[in-house]
């Protein structure tokens, strides 16, 4: 054996030495083994979450609804159309020996195998028979499998099922094997390390979804699991293909689509019932069979904690999880503190995967470089996830349920996008974190017009300017790492800071300007007001009270503050010559989430994605985009616009009389936002868009329960330049939903033609509503009753933009 041999043998023994060590020091600092993560949770509470987890509730009595949302099973309603029947019969007769993890047991363990075939083949020809469609395999559509690698690795994919990429996790495992020489910092790091990291194992991927099938997934994976532990990553029908291109592979040849045998489905719902397989999975018709005895008086050595038991159903469990489940059914029955609902919440929602709260949860070390960002410059807290810490404290609760419920988010240089899990699934959080999360409160209230004196409003002005001031480059210079209002930063972009008197509680606000590290240890913001002393003594006298509170008052103006001294704006016009451009940015015309889309034929539309409304017509030349903006940039049109209204455009009104829901208007007096949630309490939701082979996108979003695929394209009739709009809706049963047409000073001038100051537009034979809009006579709004049938329906618009 040679020296270098020798060397290598002693270091590699020395690796698995520090390497047992180091797994040691992880256990002992995270919670149980049970459940992935460094999470806090102790053996019964692990147990507890288990349990939920395992749904063994639906089966046995004597278990109480504990604070964690239980998982639901997926929905078979199409299951035929979503999974490969071959996947399905295999899944069935064996489900962990085809998808090791999975929590679906295996139902068939006292069968024999050619009987466990048997009833695999018919439960496969019953639920076949429920779908509507039938399974395909063929993709109309070129996949950009490189893209979906890149989304995989980049989105937040990898927190939850680990890295896909074979070379990168080589040079991870060789770098950690060859680095001997750590400190101790290093060190600490490398017992985080050693924590068993959360990889829910996708290989039977591949066997089980089409490109097809997958895409449609994980556009809209709560359609089927509702109960968010797989949850929607705000995923595009393209990011969605990409990703299930690359998941995927080169197509599979499944076998064919099954055309679902008369008598096996009878006797696949015949073992459907008799295995009490409606216990978790509901379909109608099928009522679950009661729960047996209570788990708290059975020999728990037995049943379905055993793993030689052949008559109970079989769960893939180690000893860790026996041991756990054990010891939640076996300990005293106890309300959770809201401590423990947070642990457990974030621990099986796998939030742990990202977030940090308090000394637990983070990401993994073996997933850190797939955080990435587009401002290098932001450090970790332009990449990593913010903790979680005190944010019930930090986070306004409206915002948070923005967050959580909405996808809102303003870390527009951030490469992982913040998952949605459902309202239903997470609805208990903001109201637990506001218990939990307390600040010392701090005086920063604004005053409302009407109280304020004269002489309150001249100092109030001496404020607000003292505030423009300290943000300006002649002071702190907070807009040199953060844009303002949609204007790009000078040095790093960091988040826009008109968000933040939406955001932000004011006492955390006050807090964090104070000593930033004291929330972000390792971030690059600077302690402007170092051990609380203000560094500029001549604005408002140096007060560090006065200053943080003219900031905030500045702040709370929203998009009506006048600009900071050093804010720069970069504009230029984009055209549509050759075929039609969508750019999304912000704009006047279109909200926050604007759309616009611009035709060769000069005429162009704008689309307010946050509630669902074509907003603006313009002939004439594009967009003039200021590119220094949040994002992509903002947009205005490059010619004077028709505007439409800006509120939702679909709803469901109580009676024919009732007002329309007009959307928030904040001024400088109330400058906060009322109903933060205007959009989505009305059951509004965008769901993105696709291009054409003619680049011509189809919006897509929903009202209430029915989806809408809203495509308009630019037409030339008799000279006239026109807007041809096509409104595609299915609804899962009859129903009537209003369509809010247009408004303002509105002529009738025929049964199907109306026509506002520079729109006309002609609709769909339909029946159509015509009245005063906020009392006021000469102003109107037209609305149309739209009767839907269940299932796909069209109508179309036409819209003319008239010269002023």
């Amino acid at each position: 054996m040679t020296k270098r041999r020798l060397r290598e043998l002693c270091r590699l023994s020395c690796w698995m030495l520090i390497s047992v060590w180091l797994v040691s020091a992880a256990d002992a600092a995270s919670g149980d083994l049970s459940l992935p993560g460094n999470h806090p949770l102790t053996q019964s509470q692990a147990g507890d979450v288990l349990v939920s987890e395992l749904r063994c509730a639906a089966c046995h009595d004597g278990i109480e609804r504990g604070s964690l949302p239980e998982k639901k099973a997926p929905d078979l309603a199409n299951v035929g159309a979503r999974i490969s029947p071959d996947y399905l019969r295999k899944f069935l007769a064996s489900p962990s020996s085809v998808h090791p993890g999975t929590t679906m047991p295996d139902m068939l363990v006292s069968k024999p195998q050619a009987e466990r075939d048997t009833i695999a083949e018919a439960l496969v020809h019953f639920l076949v028979a429920q779908s509507t469609s039938r399974f395909e395999t063929d993709m109309p559509h070129e996949i950009d499998v490189l893209q979906g690698k890149e989304l995989y690795h980049t989105i937040g994919c990898v927190a939850c099922h680990g890295a896909n990429d074979a070379d990168v996790i080589t040079q991870q495992r060789t770098n950690r094997e060859e680095d001997f020489d750590r400190d101790e910092d290093e060190t600490d790091e490398l017992s985080k390390a050693a924590i068993k990291p959360i990889a829910i194992q996708l290989g039977h991927v591949v066997s089980k979804y089409s490109t097809k099938s997958l895409s449609e997934f994980l556009f809209q994976p709560l359609l089927v699991r509702s109960s968010g532990r797989m949850p929607d990553m705000k995923l595009s029908p393209e990011e969605s293909l990409a990703i299930a291109g690359y998941l995927v592979g080169e197509e599979p040849s499944h076998p064919a689509a099954i055309a679902p045998e008369e008598s096996l489905v009878a006797l696949g719902e015949k073992y459907f019932r008799e295995l009490n397989c409606v216990a978790c999975h509901t379909l109608p018709g099928i009522v679950p069979s009661p729960v047996v005895g209570s788990l708290k008086i059975t020999d728990l050595s037995g049943g379905c904690l055993s793993d030689s038991s052949d008559r109970s159903p079989r769960f893939q469990l180690d000893d860790a999880q026996v041991q756990a489940i054990r010891a939640s059914l076996e300990s005293a029955s106890e309300v959770d503190s809201d401590n423990t609902v947070v642990a457990k919440t974030l621990t099986a929602f796998q939030c742990i995967a990202c977030h940090v709260r308090d000394d637990f949860g983070g990401v993994h070390e073996m997933h850190n470089s797939y955080f990435t960002t587009s401002d290098p410059k932001l450090g970790d807290d332009g990449r990593i996830p913010p903790p979680l810490t005190l944010v019930g404290a930090k986070l306004r609760p409206a915002w948070m349920k923005k967050v959580l419920f909405d996808g809102e988010s303003v870390r527009h240089y951030m490469a992982t996008r913040m998952p949605q899990y459902g309202p239903e699934n997470l609805h208990h959080l903001p109201d637990v974190f506001g218990r939990l999360d307390v600040l010392e409160s701090v005086e920063m209230n604004i005053p409302k017009s009407e109280s304020r004196s004269a002489s309150e409003r001249e100092q109030e002005k001496v404020v607000r300017a003292a505030g423009r001031e300290l943000i300006g480059d002649k002071g702190v210079n907070c807009i040199a790492c953060h844009q303002f209002n949609g204007k790009a930063a000078t040095a790093n972009q960091g988040m826009d800071l008109m968000t933040s008197y939406e955001r932000l509680q004011p006492g955390w606000f006050n807090r964090y300007l104070r000593n930033p590290g004291e929330f972000r240890p390792r971030t690059i913001m600077p302690a402007a007001w170092p051990d609380g002393v203000a560094a500029f003594t001549t604005i408002l006298d140096g007060d560090t009270n006065k200053q943080i509170k003219a900031i905030w008052y500045y702040l709370s103006l929203g998009t009506s503050a006048a600009d900071p001294s050093g804010i720069r704006a970069v504009s230029t016009e984009l055209s549509a010559s050759d075929y039609a451009v969508t750019f999304r940015g912000r704009s006047r015309v279109a909200g926050f989430r604007g759309i616009a889309v611009g035709f060769p034929e000069k005429l162009s539309y704008a689309f307010n994605a946050e509630t669902g409304t074509l907003t603006a017509l313009w002939l004439g030349e594009f967009i003039r985009v200021n590119w220094s903006g949040q994002g992509s940039g903002d947009f205005n049109p490059a010619r004077e616009p028709a505007t439409l209204a800006q509120d939702v455009s679909f709803a469901q009104l109580a009676t024919d009389d009732s007002p329309w829901p007009l959307m928030p208007v904040m001024t400088k007096e109330a400058p906060a936002n009322p109903d933060p949630l205007y959009p989505k309490n009305l059951g509004y939701q965008f769901h993105g868009y696709d291009l054409d082979d003619s680049f011509v996108p189809t919006l897509r979003y929903r009202s209430g329960t029915i989806e809408i695929e809203d495509r308009s394209v630019a037409m030339v009739a008799e000279d006239q330049r026109l807007l041809k709009r096509v409104l595609q809706f299915d609804s899962p049963l009859p129903q009537t939903v209003w369509f809010r047409a247009l408004t303002g000073e509105i002529v009738n001038e025929s049964d199907r033609v109306f026509r506002s100051e520079r729109i006309r537009l002609t609709i769909p034979a339909t029946d159509a509503r015509l009245r005063s809009l906020d009392g006021d006579s000469t102003r109107s709004e037209l609305l149309l009753r739209l009767q839907l049938p269940q299932g796909k329906s069209t109508l179309e618009f036409i819209y003319e933009p008239l010269a002023k």
